[in-house]
């Protein structure tokens, strides 16, 4: 699964590397958008799942049973938190990027200055 998680974030790290190398405007934005995603894949992944324990999950502890594996819930409210902040930047993002299309009358950024 591991292997899997590295593959993935390596490739949206690829990606968006490859789209913030772009002249079009709109493709570096979504450069920005695949790179921190790929951050977030990385940090949920870097969370990990570990072994349960009866303090941990204390309800388990009166009804019997084994104690399941468990992922750190600060890693996912954190990156929850990432997520939404991200869309918001992004769509602040793109917005700008149609205004600098109406004043420039191209998405190209290196026509802007010539």
């Amino acid at each position: 699964m591991s292997v899997v998680l590295a593959g993935t974030v390596g490739g949206l790290f690829a990606v968006g590397t490859f789209l913030l190398l772009r002249r079009d405007l709109v493709r570096v934005v979504l450069g920005v958008a695949a790179i921190s995603q790929a951050t977030f894949v990385y940090l949920i992944a870097m969370g990990g799942v570990d072994e349960g324990t009866h303090d941990l999950v204390p309800v388990l502890a009166t009804h019997g049973g084994g104690v399941p594996e468990i992922a750190d819930p600060v890693v996912q409210a954190l990156v929850l938190t990432a997520i939404v902040i991200s869309f918001g930047t992004t769509a602040l993002a793109l917005v700008l990027s149609y205004r600098a299309y109406e004043e420039n009358g191209t998405m190209d950024v290196t026509e802007w200055m010539g």
